[in-house]
């Protein structure tokens, strides 16, 4: 345990103090300034797995601080599964206060028994599907599956999964595989509700991937995240997440040579969940840190970092409206659905697709 402890604090990185006053003015939620108070005299919370290059954790810890000066913030960036596991190493001396991951392990997590339960600021306007019943893990943000589409290779960009299926897109699409990624899942999920699919029924998503290989318009399944090859051109058309093809358009330079596309039939989300760790050594301090996450200026972060909130009817200021505007056909994946349906995908995908 000794080696554990040291293993995981050597993996965190303490951001130095603050220099701003504690905030004045109206509180984000009611008992905020309590919690403060009770949060201070622990002085740090314990954040796994929240990088700070990643969906814009690092803009919340600056203003985490910011507002609450007298708390410390600190953090690693183990991947959710690693995130489990330490979790449930640690379970008898616990050291994260609140872990973040892939709503999967969330999940996991959960059926471990390291999680405590705890209901956020806008817990109640969560859907069902992106929350725990007691509150041991709840979505903060969601991945939106999009077309990721190079205008200078592509001359009609696609709007829907019916226009994929044209013969104009003939070798031009690359897809993540779904029997080996998380991001090959949710888009199966995406293409199932755009072709009139539902949690019970994978069928019509699979088909439809099957079709368009069929049709010659697949250049090439990947097995990693193909996004240098896509800002570098090499591919026409990526079936990927919107927040990768927004950071292209905004940070990488590609500008209007890339159009980001929700699919207008349909698409989906994929959920990033965080929770409260149980006995963690900092409660009061993990419960601000993940109350502040869940107001609208936390929720607003995220938007920011390119990632959609998780809370319905966030209102955004009008920049970061334009890069994410409203998407009626986006819907919540139900995590535990998908995961009793990923053996149907995996085993009917190689059968349509490469006849094994």
């Amino acid at each position: 345990m000794t080696h554990l402890r040291s293993m995981l604090l050597g993996a965190l990185v303490a951001l130095g103090p603050a220099t701003a006053l504690a905030f004045d003015g109206p509180e984000l939620y009611p008992g905020e300034k309590a919690l403060y108070e009770a949060a201070a005299k622990e002085g740090m919370v314990v954040s796994f797995d929240t990088g700070p290059t990643w969906a814009n954790w690092g803009t919340q810890f600056k203003r985490f601080k910011a507002r609450y000066p007298e708390v410390e913030m600190a953090y690693n960036d183990l991947g959710s599964g690693a995130t489990v596991v330490a979790l449930e190493k640690a379970r008898n001396r616990p050291q994260a206060d609140t872990a973040y991951y892939f709503g999967g392990s969330a999940i996991d997590a959960a059926k471990k028994g390291v999680l405590a339960p705890f209901k956020p600021v806008n817990f109640d306007k969560l859907p069902d599907v992106y929350h725990h019943p007691e509150g041991e893990w709840f979505i903060v943000h969601q991945l939106t599956v999009a077309f990721l589409v190079n205008t200078k290779l592509v001359k009609n960009v696609p709007q829907s999964w019916a226009d994929l299926a044209k013969p104009e897109y003939k070798n031009a699409i690359v897809y993540l595989d779904p029997r080996s990624t998380g991001q090959g899942q949710v888009l199966t999920f995406a293409a199932n509700f755009g072709n009139g699919g539902d949690m019970e029924n994978v069928m019509p998503g699979v088909e439809y991937l099957a079709k368009l290989h069929q049709a010659g318009n697949v250049l090439r399944v990947e097995g990693t995240t193909p996004y240098a090859k896509f800002i570098k051109g090499e591919i026409p058309i990526w079936i990927g997440y919107e927040n990768d093809g927004l950071k292209a358009k905004y940070t990488d330079g590609m500008g209007d040579d890339i159009a980001v596309v929700l699919p207008k039939e349909a698409t989906v989300g994929a959920p990033y969940a965080i929770s409260l760790v149980k006995n963690g050594p900092n409660p009061n301090a993990g419960k601000l840190w993940l109350n502040y996450i869940m107001t609208e200026v936390g929720q607003t972060t995220f938007a920011e970092g390119f990632v959609r909130p998780s809370v319905p009817g966030v209102k955004l200021p009008e920049e970061v409206a334009k890069r994410l505007p409203e998407a009626p056909q986006l819907k919540p994946l139900d995590l535990i659905k998908a995961s009793a349906r990923k053996a149907d995908i995996d085993s009917n995908w190689a059968k349509l697709v490469l006849g094994k």
